[in-house]
């Protein structure tokens, strides 16, 4: 069953993948030569989604629960939720573009959750509820909603900038792209060294407990006030170069900083490889892929992404979370670093609302608007998760 449970986790990400690759050739090619590759592109993108979910309930049928309780599980549905945002949204505006640019991010998320430690482990007593699930998937395909209005805005954004009209933000734009490529070069480094069975493990105290933490990264950061048990080679560099503060207390604080500052560091060499070759900017490279877009319709269908989204997300993040906070831990609110976080992007997204219907901000303030609350989320699904203490740790 397990075996049947990856080939099917495989199955998804090369029908993303392949679907990613067809949706760019759409956005590159002529209207009459790509008909038939129009329709092999939506295809694929709903052939990923149903063996997406045969996989999530081959999971449920081996662990005895939805699969939204750690880091590998969220993540995967967070792709589902983008990719089933993305087909909604197609259904309603027929722009093939945006799978261009949808797509290839749940590759990389999928690449992303692929990182994590993917064995079904029996849940603790605080996960065993069935609010649980309704509050994460909620909140799950609320944030996907907001992915596709990201990526909408974000195409916007190429648009204007790419034809010359909004040169004061351009240095901006390509700083966002920036860390999206961070992201895909920490998905690229993991899988890697995965592959090729890198380890490296220290010794350290925590509360009054000496505990193992294992890095699947060559370690730049070890853990505060700890030994190394074993670290293996990686070309003539065995580390660490300095220890995690002591204040940074999350469940494998170190190792998780350590995967961050690799993410970063991987992500600048790739761009900078890039810049060497290409010679000019990311937006510029994507530019002629949006070119012939209509910006009003990029600009609404940011808007529609945020609309579907916020109700989703307002009933996930908050309201069933509340329930399920007061069952796990007796009171529906207390400012842990993620319901902090969750308030946070809530708020943000009201602001998003209040400006474009009352203020009328559209256009280039709208994208950047949009962009930018994904920027939240993810600083939530990164940081926030993997580095601070609270008692969504576990996670």
């Amino acid at each position: 069953m397990t075996t049947v449970m990856n080939n099917l986790l495989y199955g998804t990400f090369i029908l993303y993948l392949v679907s990613a690759i067809v949706f760019v050739v759409v956005a590159t090619e002529s209207k009459n030569r790509s008909k038939v590759w129009r329709r092999l592109a939506i295809i694929l993108s709903i052939a990923g989604v149903v063996i997406h979910v045969a996989f999530m309930i081959t999971r449920i049928v081996i662990g005895g629960h939805f699969p939204t309780s750690n880091m590998f599980e969220f993540i995967a549905f967070l792709c589902f939720a983008l990719v089933l945002a993305f087909i909604v949204i197609f259904a309603i505006y027929r722009t093939y573009v945006l799978g261009a640019f949808v797509m290839p991010l749940a590759v990389v998320l999928l690449a992303y959750a692929a990182v994590f430690p993917r064995n079904i482990q029996p849940l603790i007593p605080a996960l065993q509820s069935h609010w649980l699930y309704i509050h994460v998937t909620t909140a799950a395909l609320g944030q996907g909603a907001f992915a596709v209005s990201c990526v909408a805005g974000l195409i916007y954004l190429i648009y204007q900038v790419g034809k010359g009209e909004k040169p004061k933000h351009a240095k901006y734009l390509e700083m966002t792209l920036i860390i999206l490529v961070m992201l895909v070069g920490f998905s690229i480094a993991s899988l890697l060294f995965q592959t090729f069975g890198y380890q490296a493990s220290f010794i350290h105290q925590v509360n009054e407990n000496q505990v193992i933490e294992e890095y699947n990264l060559p370690p730049i950061v070890a853990p505060n006030e700890s030994k190394a048990v074993k670290v293996d080679q990686f070309l003539s560099y065995q580390g660490p170069l300095f220890e995690a503060p002591s204040w940074m207390k999350g469940e494998k604080a170190a190792s998780k900083f350590n995967s961050v500052i690799w993410g970063i560091v991987v992500g600048l060499v790739l761009y900078a490889i890039y810049r060497a070759i290409a010679r000019k900017n990311l937006y510029q490279l994507l530019y002629p892929l949006v070119r012939k877009l209509d910006p009003e319709l990029l600009d609404e269908i940011s808007y529609r992404g945020v609309a579907i989204g916020y109700p989703l997300f307002t009933l996930g993040a908050l309201i069933f979370a509340m329930i399920w906070a007061n069952e796990a831990w007796g009171r529906p609110w207390g400012w842990d670093p993620k319901e902090t976080w969750a308030f946070i992007t809530w708020m943000f997204y009201s602001a998003y609302l209040h400006l474009r219907l009352s203020r009328g901000w559209v256009g280039m303030k709208s994208a950047w608007l949009a962009v930018g609350g994904f920027v939240i989320i993810m600083l939530n699904l990164i940081v926030i998760n993997l580095v601070i203490s609270g008692l969504h740790s576990y996670a």
